[in-house]
Order: structure tokens, then C-alpha cells, then sequence
């Protein structure tokens, strides 16, 4: 069966394409390699072939817009670029099946523990909300063309050379300027893409809307302490707020705000039980892939 894979290049796509090949005949969409390339923002693709199943792994994320210009792009990658996407395949002839990698940005919370499939959407940043927007226009277009429809929200990605937060964390510990705050104990959910990607495969057919997480949710402390075992600095909460009130005079380029500090000391994690349960999704602990890894 033939599978067009978009975003082949990113870090996840990477390792989407590994598990695929295993599988399918697999056909890459990309801005600069691959078997087809196109800037999906700016112009719908001319395929040659019909694909089985389509991945859409393409998208803008790992950046905090500044003016209306960026906030813009996201709207353009993630909301037009679908729309262009979906348009080709009209062209060349609808998928059997099509699996949207999605964020769980779109729930908009900084906190919150076990967050579900069917909590509300409430992003109101330009990322949150383009991938919001993305997932309306995919749920509606399976639904009228009978294609099997899958979202995955997907929290913090790890794997080896991770980009985003996670990239800079392990940056800023071997360049030993990172610490903890109020001793790192607040949990996020975060997932492998190994995971993801051979959790693909599975969900294809079924359909439907997934958070993945690896089970775990990780303190900071414990992640730090998976990416270097070396001590760790631990500013007291007091003393991060004093500067992050500081940092809010100064603005978002701070490095420390209240916000900031807010988001970094509170628990953020979200259930994954409905993939567990009806498709027996199964995850390794991110903090047992750090501790093998040493990335």
C-alpha cells in the first residue's frame, strides 16, 4: 500500500518514516527533500500516485511569535498548508485513511492533571490555535469524502537531538547553567517518538482522537537527573517569583517571568488511557530512554 508521509524531515517525521517503511511504500513531502517537494503554505501538490494513507506530520511549532507577521506563519503552515494538502489529495484520489499529528497545546492549559480527549479546546496562542483550526478542517474533510480520520495531541516529543524546550534543557545542563525551581517538582507529560511512530501503524484504521503520554509524567528533578546525574541547582519558589516580577517589567524576552514561573512550577499532564484501552497503547519510560541514552 502506498503512504504519503508530510513533514518527513522534522524530528518526528524522521521517525515516522522508519516505522512506515516497514509497511507501506512510503512517498515523502517535504520543503527541501524527499520524493516530493512543496511549501504546502504557499501552493497545493501535483502527485502522481493515490495513496492509501496519508500522515500529516508537517507543521510550524518551537517558537514564541513576537509580532502579527509571526503569528501569521503559524496560521499559514499549519491552517493553509492543510487546506492545500487536502485539496491535492482531491486531486489524485482520496486516502483510505488519514492521521493528523496534532498538539496538546490545543487544550490551552499551562496546568492541569490528567487532561482528556474530550476537555475543552481552549488554546488562545497563535500555535494552540492554528492546530485547533487544522483539526476542524481534517475532522470535516474525512467526514464528508468516508476517509478514517485519527488526531494524535501529542505533549513534549523526546528522542535523540530533540528541538523546542526540551533541546534547551539539555543545552543549559551541559553547558551547566540550569537549575530547577522549588526543587523541580512539578510533572509534565511528555511521550517517545519511537512510540508514536509505531503507534501510527496501529491507529490507522481505527480513527479517532488520542493524547499520547509514556504513563510516567516526569518531574523536572527526575528529568534533569536522566539527562546528567551531576547536582542540580534549586532556586527557592520565593526567590523565582521576586525575579520573575522583575522579568515582567522587562517583558516576554525575559529570561524568567511570573508567567514563566507559574507554567514551570505546576503540574501539566494529560490521560492517555483511551489509547491504552482500546488500542492497548503501550510506552517506554522517557526517563528510562534519558538514563540509557545520556542525550
Amino acid at each position: 500500500m502506498n503512504c504519503l508521509l508530510t513533514g518527513a524531515s522534522g524530528f518526528l517525521g524522521k521517525a515516522i518514516a522508519v516505522e512506515l517503511s516497514k509497511e507501506y511504500e512510503l512517498f515523502s513531502l517535504s520543503r527541501t527533500s524527499g520524493d516530493y517537494k512543496f511549501f504546502l503554505e504557499k501552493e497545493i501538490p501535483v502527485f502522481k500516485e493515490k495513496f492509501d494513507l496519508v500522515i500529516h506530520s508537517a507543521g510550524k511549532a518551537h517558537s514564541v511569535p513576537k509580532t502579527e507577521s509571526e503569528k501569521e506563519e503559524f496560521y499559514k503552515t499549519n491552517v493553509t498548508g492543510t487546506y492545500n494538502l487536502l485539496k491535492a489529495l482531491e486531486k489524485s484520489g482520496l486516502p483510505k485513511q488519514f492521521v493528523f499529528i496534532s498538539s496538546v497545546a490545543v487544550y490551552g492549559r499551562e496546568a492541569g492533571t490528567e487532561i482528556k480527549e474530550s476537555d475543552d479546546l481552549n488554546a488562545k496562542d497563535a500555535y494552540g490555535l492554528s492546530k485547533i483550526e487544522a483539526e476542524k478542517i481534517i475532522t470535516e474533510w474525512c467526514s464528508l469524502n468516508n476517509v478514517v480520520c485519527t488526531i494524535l495531541r501529542l505533549p513534549l516529543l523526546v528522542g535523540k537531538n530533540p528541538p523546542g524546550n526540551l533541546g534547551a534543557m539539555i543545552k543549559a545542563i551541559r553547558k551547566g547553567y540550569y537549575f530547577n525551581i522549588d526543587g523541580g517538582k512539578a510533572r509534565k507529560s511528555m511521550v517517545l517518538i519511537k512510540d508514536v511512530a509505531s503507534f501510527v501503524t496501529v491507529v490507522s484504521s481505527f480513527g479517532g482522537v488520542y493524547n499520547l503520554t509514556d504513563g510516567i509524567h516526569p518531574s523536572f528533578y527526575k528529568l534533569s537527573m536522566a539527562i546528567s546525574n551531576k547536582k542540580k541547582i534549586s532556586l527557592p519558589l520565593g526567590l523565582a517569583k521576586f525575579i520573575g516580577k522583575i522579568g515582567d517589567l522587562i517583558g516576554d524576552s525575559a529570561p524568567i517571568t511570573s508567567r514563566k514561573v507559574k507554567k514551570i512550577t505546576s503540574d501539566l499532564t494529560f490521560d492517555d488511557s483511551k489509547a491504552r484501552q482500546l488500542l492497548n497503547w503501550k510506552s517506554e519510560s522517557t526517563l528510562d530512554y534519558l538514563n540509557k541514552e545520556r542525550l
